[in-house]
């Protein structure tokens, strides 16, 4: 008899800082959200990138209004990541129709957006391959594009805001959905047995999201660094591109680690430390699709720390500051 694979629970929960457990990890944090924030908190992380080096970041349906602006992984490109001689964007197609469904049409949608200063890997333009998902309880592999193996070392570039289904969308989603390949890897996440397409949800859906994504940074163990830039964070994917949701929240800054889960648990506490009225629809999305399981999944399945030290690139002597700190003088958005 098959043993029947239940979800955890608890991901509509916010776990505040001081009921958690266990080491602490570094994560970068700077008010500047401009090309050189960027560049600031990159060169805190660079040093583990070597080689051939994938850059994944979500490059947008058509026109997305919410995407990281292109001119500022461009002067990051230009500036920083020249000095690799084997650099690439990557992204994989989508799973539903839309804009980056094909290749073709992918193709299309990264010469509309302004993706043309640099080279463009969609991994799974020609097929697929398997990594393995260690003690994983949904997966033993995922089916990631074909490319992701032939490169030496990663670099998730994600623009951290709300999700749809996930409930917000860190370095986690970044890599778990948009390393899966568009027909394979993103339906055994999103639909397993299931003739809904997108039947799986909550729980479930936030533990295979982790289990892809833990496939992908065991292969680049000690050779991948993570940055979310928390900047026009609509509660929608930017894969809903012209049609997402407002952005209400208050942007920000740009948060870096080499610790996965510490990046984007750090993104969330400064959601969360953010004004009960700036933060209120972001922090309701996260909790109504139960989006804090991904965090509670990635410490059980040995991502990383939930605990983190601070570290405040913007003062002279990189101080340590807590999240409430960091957000002092946010600016409410005002459209």
């Amino acid at each position: 008899m098959a043993v029947k694979i239940t979800p955890g629970a608890g991901g509509e929960y916010y776990i505040p800082y001081e009921n958690r457990t266990g080491p602490e990890s570094i994560v970068y944090f700077t008010r500047d959200l401009s090309p050189e924030g960027l560049r600031k908190v990159y060169r805190k992380l660079s040093g583990v990138l070597c080689g051939k080096v994938a850059v994944k970041l979500h490059t947008g349906e058509k026109n997305g209004p919410n995407i990281i602006p292109r001119p500022w992984v461009r002067e990051l490109f230009e500036k920083e990541l020249s000095a690799f001689d084997d650099v690439s964007i990557v992204e994989t197609n989508t799973y539903y129709e839309g804009d980056r469904y094909t290749t073709e049409q992918h193709r299309e949608t990264l010469e509309v957006n302004g993706w043309t200063f640099a080279p463009v890997d969609i991994m799974d333009e020609h097929g697929t391959a398997a990594l393995p998902v260690k003690n994983g309880k949904w997966f033993t592999e995922m089916i990631v594009g074909e490319s992701l193996p032939s490169y030496d070392s990663f670099l998730a570039l994600t623009h951290f805001k709300g999700h749809t289904q996930g409930g917000f969308g860190g370095s986690n989603k970044n890599i778990g959905i948009g390393c899966a390949d568009g027909r394979i890897g993103k339906k055994m996440i999103h639909t397993g047995d299931h003739a809904d397409m997108w039947a799986i949800r909550t729980e479930e859906l936030m533990e295979r999201i982790t289990e892809s994504t833990k496939a992908t940074i065991d292969h680049f163990a000690g050779k991948i660094a993570y940055i979310n830039v928390l900047r026009n964070m609509s509660v929608s994917c930017d894969c809903e591109g012209l049609n997402a949701a407002p952005v209400v929240t208050p942007n920000i800054g740009i948060v870096g680690s080499f610790d996965i889960l510490a990046a984007d648990q750090a993104s969330v506490d400064l959601v969360y430390a953010l004004e009960e009225e700036d933060h209120k629809d972001l922090v309701e999305r996260i909790e109504s699709r139960h989006g804090h399981r991904q965090l509670t999944y990635m410490k059980e399945m040995g991502m990383g720390n939930d605990r983190y030290v601070l570290i405040d690139l913007d003062s002279g002597d990189e101080r340590r500051i807590c999240p409430k700190t960091a957000v002092e003088g946010v600016t409410p958005f005002a459209g």
